[in-house]
Order: structure tokens, then sequence, then C-alpha cells
């Protein structure tokens, strides 16, 4: 074994009789198998085709260490949290443990199930055995979530149900060096039900720590689900996150993800469209500089006819950056009449920026429309000279169009606070910030 797997083990069996639902035979057995699956894989290898632009090797000699229960102290989340305009249901974690003092909740209506993992668990947690027992490990991140799951959120539809305001998870980290989490968040749409989820990842310092994250969901017929993530953690942090949805016939699914945070990102979505005229549309947008290494790897697996998927990443990245982008498209034999696009598009604001594309299409089907395409290039100079001829000066026109680039997927999210939070985000991070924000304004 190698010395980090060593060190989890020894992490486990010293913590393992303090997780939460310790004593549930079920969960015991699933966390001791999780971690029997991580010990035999270890943290995946720059050998393994899905990670060998993305090496792992700075978390692995990182002695990271599950935080300490500690007395709740007030902390000021600030524009953290969405405004209370938004009429949001906020649930707040801190260290990875939920914090009901912070958390902003709202009235739901009936058949509308929120709660907190930890509790759940605590007071047997059978209605969460098939979503911690069923997952299959797609790597040594995943087991070691499993081994050490206890905290997050679980939410409930019921059929019919449709849930009007967003319910947002927001997962803080205090500050304290070289802590690891490992949240979990499940989600279950039931028929015909329709909700809104935002998860976001944000920090209060910049020492370096390691999110650990699983989302699961599974979208019954006709159900709806929009998912965003904005991710704009300390820039010390390492991310890892794993997001696996099924859905039945005729759902739809919708995906936003921003990542703009975080030394090493790494976002896994897998979705499988497991019954006729299901569909998804996934849409991403990184930005990063410096030398901060962001992955998104996507698979959507076409299992039954007449199912469509779209996807739409974008990346801006500057100063040594590095970007992954790999998506797989698998329509099965049996899956015809599917539609499926691919597309991502990369602009590179630093000649040491560099960025490594793989849209792909596995197609066992003859009856498909299926097209995947994927660029590289910098701003347009023609476009620089149009607006420097209009009085614009370089910086400035170079910082419009780079937000153009963006602005093009931030407009598609349908959450006005969270919208215009990422486009102020973007703004940040650009040159003659407030100049832009006067010319925008």
């Amino acid at each position: 074994m190698s010395d980090a797997v060593i060190r989890y083990r020894e992490a486990f069996q010293d913590t393992a009789g303090t997780l939460p639902g310790s004593a549930i035979p079920w969960l015991r057995d699933a966390r001791r198998e999780a971690m029997g699956t991580f010990e035999a894989i270890g943290f995946p290898k720059p050998r393994e085709e899905d990670w060998k632009y993305t090496r792992v090797a700075p978390i692995e000699k990182r002695d990271f260490a599950l935080t300490p229960p500690d007395t709740p102290t007030p902390l000021d989340l600030g524009a953290l949290l969405l405004p209370e305009s938004a009429g949001a249901w906020q649930a707040v974690f801190v260290d990875g443990r939920f914090r009901a003092d912070l958390s902003r909740t709202v009235p739901l209506p009936g058949g509308v199930h929120v709660a907190d993992l930890a509790g759940s668990l605590e007071r047997g947690g059978d209605e969460l055995q098939r979503w911690i027992t069923g997952a299959g490990h797609r790597n040594g991140f995943t087991a070691l979530n499993a081994a050490f799951t206890g905290h997050g959120l679980h939410l409930q539809l019921d059929d019919g149900v449709t849930l009007d305001v967003p319910v947002h998870l927001l997962f803080v980290a205090s500050g304290i060096a070289d802590t690891i989490v490992h949240p979990r968040v499940i989600l279950e749409i039931g028929k015909g039900a329709r909700a809104t989820v935002v998860e976001s990842y944000a920090a209060l310092g910049e020492s370096p720590y390691f999110n650990n994250v699983v989302t699961q969901a599974a979208l019954d017929e006709g159900a709806r689900l929009d998912h965003y993530k904005l991710q704009r953690e300390a820039t010390a942090a390492f991310h890892v996150s794993t997001f696996n949805v099924h859905q039945d016939a005729g759902s739809r699914f919708e995906s936003h993800s921003v990542s703009l945070g975080a030394a090493l990102a790494r976002h896994d979505i897998n979705v499988a469209l497991d019954a006729p005229e299901a569909s998804c549309a996934l849409n991403g947008l990184y930005m990063v500089r410096g030398r901060q290494h962001v992955d998104y790897h996507t698979r959507v697996d076409h299992a039954k006819p007449a199912c469509t998927s779209t996807e739409d990443y974008r990346g801006i990245l500057a100063g040594r950056a590095r970007g992954v982008f790999n998506g797989r498209v698998y329509v099965h034999p049996q899956a015809q009449k599917s539609d499926a696009t691919q597309s991502n598009r990369n602009l590179l604001l630093s000649r040491d920026a560099e960025v490594d594309t793989k849209p792909q299409l596995e197609i066992h089907a003859d009856d498909v429309k299926c097209a995947h395409g994927a660029t590289v290039g910098q701003l347009d100079e023609g476009m620089i000279f149009y607006l420097r001829s209009r009085g614009i000066d370089e910086s400035s026109a170079r910082g419009l169009l780079t937000y153009g680039f963006a602005r093009g997927l931030v407009d598609r999210m349908a959450v006005a606070p969270l919208r215009e939070a990422v486009a102020e985000s973007l703004l940040d991070r650009l040159p003659n910030a407030e100049e832009l924000r006067s010319m925008l304004s």
C-alpha cells in the first residue's frame, strides 16, 4: 500500500466509531467494504486513461485529516448565501457539518422532505441504505467518500410536487488547514415533480483543504431537476466531485456547473438516460489562472430510444493554468432515434495556458443524430481592433470580449441572484473590473 492509503486506513480505524450511524450494521459493513475497495485501488494513477491529464499526487502527498467536532461559532457568510429576495431554502455546512444556526429555512410545500444526512443516519437511515450500499465506486475518491460518509443532505419530492423555491446547499471551509470533508447529496425527484437545487462551495480563508464530494440524483417519470453548482473555493484548495444521475421516461435534467476556484478541481458528471424520451442538458464554465488546474469529465449513456442530450462547456484560462475536458456520449444498440450534441470551446488569455480537450461519440445504433466539436483559440484581434476604433482601450476591449464569451452560458441560469453572482465573479477576475462594470451598466 502507498503511504497515503495507509494514512487513510489508520484514520478510518480511529474514527469509524464516531461517524454518524456507526451503530447501524448495514452502514458499518458498507463503510468497511468501501474502505477495503480504497485500499485495493488507491488513488487514480496517471496511466489510467481518464486521469492521465490530471495527476492527483498533490492530494496523495498532503496529510489531510477529518475536522474534529467543535463548538459552533458565529460566522459572517455575507454574499455567499442567496439574498432573502430569492426565497430559497438554504442549508449551511461548515467544514462538512450542518449548521442550523447559520441556515435560512423557509416553509416548504407538503410532499417535500429535506433532512440532514447525519441526523437521518443517527435515526436509523433505512431510507438511505440503497443510496449508500448500491452505488458502485468508480475510483478511489468515491470509495473514500463512502467509507467516511455521514454528512450532507437528502432531498425527496413526492410524485407531482413542484418546489417553486430553490434549495441552496452552501458548503463552507472555515479556514482550518489540511482538513478533508466528504459531503454527500442525495436527490430523489418523484413522478412529474420539479425542483431546483444549488450546490455552492466556498472558503473563508486561503488555507489548503480537500472537498471530496458525491452527489446522487434519481428522476422518476416526467420529473425535472435543474441543478446548479458554483465552485469558487480558495486557490490552495482541492476539490474532487462525482455526480451520478439516473433518469426515467420523459424526465428532464439540466446542469449548470461553474468552476472558478481551487488549485485542483475535478468534476465527473455521469448521466444515464435509462428510459425513452429522457433528456439532459449539461452546461459548464471554467475560468482559471495562475497554476490552477480544472478537469471536467462527462459521460452520457443513451440507453433507451428517443433520448436527447446537449453539452456546452466553455473555458477561459490565463497564466499557466490548465484545463481538461473529456466528454463521452455512449449510444447503446437499442437506443435508436438518439439525438446528442457536444461542444467544448476554450479561450486562452496567455501563451502558457493549456487545454486538453477530447469530446467523444461512441455509437452502436444506426438511426441517430449526433455531433461534437471542440475549439481552442485566442481573442479575435479583428474584434479588438474594432472596439479600440470606438475609443475603448485595449485592456477593456479584451475584458469585454472575454466576458461576452462567458456570458452566453451564464445567461442560461434561471436563478437570477446566482446568475448575477457568477457574472460578478467573472468580472472580478478580469483586468479593469470597475471600468468594465461601468461600461456594462
